[in-house]
């Protein structure tokens, strides 16, 4: 894996909890390959310094997480990626604690794909005035953030579209927009635009967005919602 970007996450406050992010974010870097046993009990707790039974509670945590499987006379084994819960909070913390790369950015896309448009498409049904103002606002501090940096572009653009989700009025979208925040964070900061007229090429793609949930077109939101997305990947050099 080629890391596109790294965000130390904080550290854990429990032993076993510190060791199940070790372990998980070795796991997920790719050092323990899937399909393959992990060290044997011995050779972890001389590792981390640790009893037992805090080792065999940071192992029930991975398992619980789908990351690791127990089975008799054959030991602890990495599961296959597939198998991940990826809508865990702890699991998308390890992610960017071990290096984002294209391959989780395009999974991210998929799933963005699959919710957005569509939240984008119910906001354009549902939506308040006083989610239209709101929305405004984030594409005012778009504008505002773009003759600055990527970080504040980034925020305000995240706003946007967890506003967006909340203009859905199903409150399954919203929760997963909140889950992934994190995520979707650190993926608005790598495609943030690298210069004036890309940032505002971003802002009027994002105001379209805002413009046809205003008209309540869902099918023109749902479109513009599409468009950013794969904006954005190109911008990361993910789309391929």
């Amino acid at each position: 894996m080629n890391p596109l970007l790294v965000i130390p996450a904080r550290r854990a406050h429990s032993n076993h909890a510190e060791v199940a992010r070790t372990i998980g974010i070795d796991i997920i870097a790719g050092r323990y390959r899937e399909g393959t046993k992990i060290p044997g009990d011995a050779e972890l707790i001389l590792r981390f310094g640790v009893s037992r039974p805090v080792l065999r509670e940071s192992v029930k945590t991975l398992v619980a997480k789908g990351l690791l499987s127990t089975k008799a006379r054959i030991g602890t084994v990495v599961r296959e990626r597939a198998a991940w819960n990826m809508f865990d909070a702890d699991v998308l913390a390890w992610h960017l604690d071990g290096g984002i790369d294209k391959r989780f950015l395009r999974d991210l896309a998929d799933i963005r794909l699959a919710v957005e448009p569509r939240a984008a498409a119910l906001a354009a049904e549902r939506r308040t005035e006083a989610d239209l103002a709101l929305m405004a606002a984030a594409i005012d501090r778009m504008r505002i953030e773009s003759a600055r940096e990527a970080p504040g572009f980034a925020e305000a653009d995240l706003s946007l579209h967890l506003l967006v989700a909340n203009a859905s009025g199903n409150p399954f979208m919203r929760s997963i927009g909140a889950v992934v925040e994190a995520a979707l964070r650190v993926s608005f900061l790598l495609s943030a635009p690298v210069d004036e007229g890309g940032y505002e090429i971003s802002v009027a793609a994002h105001a379209r967005i805002v413009e046809a949930i205003a008209a309540r077109d869902a099918d023109a939101a749902a479109a513009a919602m599409t468009g950013v997305i794969f904006d954005g990947l190109r911008r990361h050099g993910a789309a391929e």
